[in-house]
């Protein structure tokens, strides 16, 4: 969850490391801090924002080119200065960044005291540095030997860099659970959570796999050991994005940005994979495992947050359309209730990360079951990425609002390309339905853009009418009910305004309590198998006389009548409805969560990639 930045080389730390900060601070931005070596270790670290770090340093010798960067999401400690890392040895001789959690750490620590060390800190991090020093003194052993010692002895998840005052040209690092990608430049290495701190400066990256070590040493090759003490050799990848992919291009948020984006994301996500001309969906990515797919007794789909409500839509779509049985889970449930899992299952894995810690764990356990694994995530060489059999990259481009939009209808593009490529392989729709169905998927990504323009009007009218509400209840049936469910997510994850997703008509069977006159419903009323369901369960909030918001189809005109607000969408298939509507509900949270003076791309206690549990 946390940001880790590092840099060894000919050029000025500083500017590279607080750079590779702020674009990391979607990572998280509860504390910020910086260790710096020229001659003598030097640490600042202060509580908020990286701006705030910036303010703290303006005035002190920041200069070295050697140096380690963090921008924490708090897990173990209070955001505070002390808590904030890096942090430093008993000796003050080493510093250490560290994403993760250290499950064990409360029983090292226990140790530790009993040997007579004394922490400053509250946090697991600081007990791991402290252990990798006391294995040095007391085993007489060098730095990289003490870490793979003190790793042998962690349990959970990390991923640390550690710079020493004693060993100047040399940066430790190292993985598991947590994702650390090192930039190899021309005499020069860069270390980062993921790939944007490093875009800038070079395009050939390694990935660390768990378990390994990274020695990165100055006018040396880079280095790769495991834990245990294996060579391995290190692959150097190629990244493909490039730095205006990160950059807000005018827009003043990141996330209105990713919105407007979505056109693109959309054709992205299925060019080369769907030619109408043809009659030809390919998932290029799956196609050895297309037989086992058509084959399945049953899929589980599994996520979270977002990816859990992207993964609600392909169970429509799948059983819908190619007649399969779907279970949708969230990751951080399923392992817990010792699932029922065969070698006739395949299990589709989602995140846009590709890092999410629950996602990945309940896949190593689909995995020692026997099932084949196919994952659909964002970043290119993720950890889902290469822990899946096989699977489809959605080819969002980078996505740095917090709050998730274009990767959210990127995911829902991909699980129809394989709804529909299963239906027509399996031959449950037939071959005229196909061709009307993959033509209007083309013409999804303009009626986006459509939806963009002409809805953007009537959102802010709506936003400047509820931007003081305390609750919003989000209805919707079939396709719509997770929309609904997203709609929700993104006005509590900006805005703080309590929000609840429901299937339409389990309103009666407990929301319609809370409905009164100042109670906003949002109602995903288009058209489709249950539109007249829908109208009566607007009936039921109209007589409660609670403030009736209506995503209709264009030219609608019986919801119109009973609704406040309307906001219109083009037609499409059934099917597709969730890639349009969701579309408005991203740009209300948006609008809403501007009006109330919210940090729209870093809103509180929230980081982009969960890689924690």
């Amino acid at each position: 969850m946390c940001g880790i930045v590092g840099y060894i080389g000919p050029r000025q730390a500083y500017p590279i490391l607080i750079n590779g900060l702020h674009r990391l601070e979607y990572r998280g931005y509860d504390s910020a801090g910086v260790a710096l070596l020229n001659g003598d270790l030097r640490v600042f670290k202060s509580k908020g924002k990286v701006h705030d770090l910036e303010e703290l340093v303006k005035h002190e010798n920041l200069s070295g080119t050697v140096g380690i960067a963090h921008t924490r999401w708090a897990t173990h400690g209070e955001p505070n200065d002390i808590n904030a890392h890096p942090h430093i040895s008993p000796s003050k001789k080493m510093a250490m960044i560290h994403n993760g959690i250290i499950e064990n750490y409360s029983t090292l620590k226990e140790e530790l005291l009993n040997r007579g060390y004394e922490f400053r800190s509250n946090t697991d991090t600081e007990v791991l540095i402290h252990l990798i020093e006391d294995i040095m003194v007391n085993e007489q052993t060098n730095l990289v030997e003490a870490v793979q010692t003190a790793l042998c002895q962690v349990i959970g998840a990390y991923a640390i860099v550690i710079t020493s005052q004693d060993q100047p040209n040399l940066l430790i690092a190292a993985k598991k659970g947590s994702p650390m990608v090192i930039g190899v430049g021309e005499d020069e290495f860069f270390i980062a959570s993921d790939a944007t701190p490093i875009i800038e400066y070079t395009k050939n990256v390694v990935y660390l796999e768990d378990e390994e070590i990274a020695i990165i040493e100055r006018g040396q090759e880079l280095k790769i050991k495991t834990i245990r003490n294996i060579d391995k050799t290190p692959y150097v990848h190629k990244l493909e994005i490039n730095l205006t992919a990160i950059e807000k291009g005018g827009y003043p948020h990141f996330m209105l940005k990713e919105i407007n984006e979505q056109p693109n994301s959309i054709m992205d996500s299925m060019r080369g994979r769907l030619s109408v001309e043809k009659s030809i969906i390919s998932l290029g990515g799956i196609i050895d495992y297309q037989q086992k797919l058509c084959n399945a007794r049953r899929m589980i789909i599994i996520g979270c947050g977002t990816s859990w409500h992207a993964g609600l839509v392909g169970e429509y779509l799948i059983e819908d359309l190619a007649r399969i049985p779907v279970e949708v889970e969230y990751g951080s449930e399923f392992r817990y209730r010792n699932p029922v899992i065969t070698e006739n299952d395949v299990v589709i894995a989602i995140s846009q990360s590709g890092e999410t810690a629950d996602t990945l764990a309940a896949i190593k356990l689909a995995k020692s079951k026997g099932a084949t694994i196919l994952g659909i995530c964002n970043v290119v060489g993720s950890t889902i990425a290469r822990e899946t059999d096989a699977g489809s990259y959605t080819h969002a481009g980078p996505e740095i609002g917090v709050a998730s939009t274009k990767a959210f209808t990127a995911q829902v593009t991909i699980l129809t390309l394989m709804g529909l490529m299963l239906g027509h392989e399996r031959g449950t729709i037939s071959k005229s339905k196909y061709n009307q169905y993959i033509h209007e998927l083309s013409r999804i990504p303009e009626k986006v853009l459509k939806t963009i323009k002409q809805t953007e009007k009537e959102v802010l009218n709506i936003a400047e009418r509820f931007k003081n509400s305390t609750n919003f209840l989000y209805l919707g049936r079939g396709y719509n009910y997770p929309v609904a469910l997203e709609g929700a997510l993104k006005l509590k994850e900006i805005s703080y305004i309590h929000a609840e997703g429901y299937p339409a008509a389990e309103m009666k069977h407990g929301p319609i309590a809370l409905i009164d006159e100042e109670m906003p419903v949002v109602v995903i009323a288009t058209n489709g198998g249950t539109y007249d369901k829908v109208v009566s369960n607007i009936q039921e909030v109209r007589a409660r006389k609670g403030k009736i918001i209506s995503v209709v189809t264009e030219g609608d005109v019986t919801v119109r009548e009973m609704s406040d607000f309307i906001i219109e969408i083009p037609e499409t298939e059934e099917f597709l409805v969730p890639i349009l509507a969701t579309i408005p509900l991203q740009l209300l949270a948006y609008h809403i969560a501007v009006m109330r003076g919210c940090n729209v791309d870093q809103p509180r206690n929230l980081a982009k990639s969960v890689t924690v549990e």
